[in-house]
């Protein structure tokens, strides 16, 4: 499939390339969806890279990255599809003032079809140029919506009740996120491979704040490692999750810091705490460089 790489090493290799560290996991999923040209499921707490894997594979694949951010009543018009209204009441004037008898029929037509991201990621998409389809948060939607993309996701098309059948030349690559607030049905999951996104360990999060803060101190990075490592084991509302981590580090860049002390671990603390009342976790719990680790209430 052209701009998919050979197998799941390359495309891991490939992913590497675009400052995205994918484990054998993950990179085997990835690839396995692009290849069998089935949606993945990617799933975990917020902030651990779930998003931007739908941007680093249409790099990979030269695509284009058409986003869909889910939300409460989301609907087709918004999702798929709608007519642009006041194009048609125009159009169908002018046939009127020119005594069309058709002119009604006449504005059902494919330019006057406003495409939304869905139909956007299967008309764009073809075999010299496949598009990257992300609908992020699918666990904020209604039912009703993932009812809408069964067809889809099952026959890689949309109907338009007074147009017809939509059809992608090629699949795009579709990532859907959630966060789980809410469990998806089983008709949807079923139509997608899975992968489940956890925290990085230690290393893992040194290696992603290396690539993407290069210019930050070994030892500020070790720092910031380790104090969200003791963040984490906090009873938190909102855990930090590596988006929150390059942050936190790329403030104390900006700072000028060259290492992470108790003082301007809390003045900067906000760049990775994001509830109050998380933050009076933190108070009480003690310091988070070096020393003891902090209480946890837990």
């Amino acid at each position: 499939m052209t701009g998919l790489p050979d197998d799941p090493a390359a495309l891991q290799a490939a992913l590497d390339s675009h400052d995205y560290l994918a484990d054998d996991g993950l990179a085997t999923s990835a690839w396995l969806a692009c290849s069998l040209n089935r949606p993945l499921l990617c799933e975990g707490p917020p902030g651990v890279g779930k998003t931007a894997l739908a941007g680093a594979l249409a790099a990979v694949l030269d695509g284009d990255l058409i986003r869909l951010q889910c939300y409460e009543g989301l609907d087709a018009g918004q999702a798929l599809h709608e007519w642009d209204f006041p194009r048609q009441v125009l159009h169908l004037r002018a046939l009127e003032a020119e005594g069309r008898a058709d002119a009604e029929s006449d504005v059902y037509q494919r330019r006057f079809l406003l495409a939304r991201p869905i139909l956007q990621a299967l008309e764009r998409s073809t075999p010299q140029r496949r598009a990257v389809l992300l609908i992020d948060e699918i666990d904020r939607a209604d039912d009703e919506f993932e009812a809408l993309l069964l067809e889809v996701l099952s026959e890689w098309a949309v109907t338009v009740p007074e147009l017809g059948r939509i059809a992608a030349e090629i699949p795009p690559v579709v990532i859907l996120t959630s966060n789980r607030t809410r469990n998806l049905h089983d008709a949807l999951t079923r139509r997608c491979l899975y992968h489940w996104f956890s925290l990085p360990g230690a290393e893992r999060e040194r290696s992603v704040l290396h690539r993407h803060v290069p210019e930050a101190a070994a030892a500020l990075t070790e720092s910031v490692v380790q104090s969200v490592s003791r963040l984490r084991g906090l009873d938190l509302v909102k855990t930090p999750g590596i988006a929150e981590s390059i942050d936190w580090l790329r403030a104390l860049v900006r700072l000028g810091a060259d290492e992470l002390d108790e003082v301007t671990a809390h003045m900067t603390l906000g760049a990775v705490i994001k509830e109050r009342d998380d933050l009076l976790v933190v108070a009480e719990a003690g310091p988070l460089t070096g020393g003891a680790p902090p209480r946890s209430r837990r």
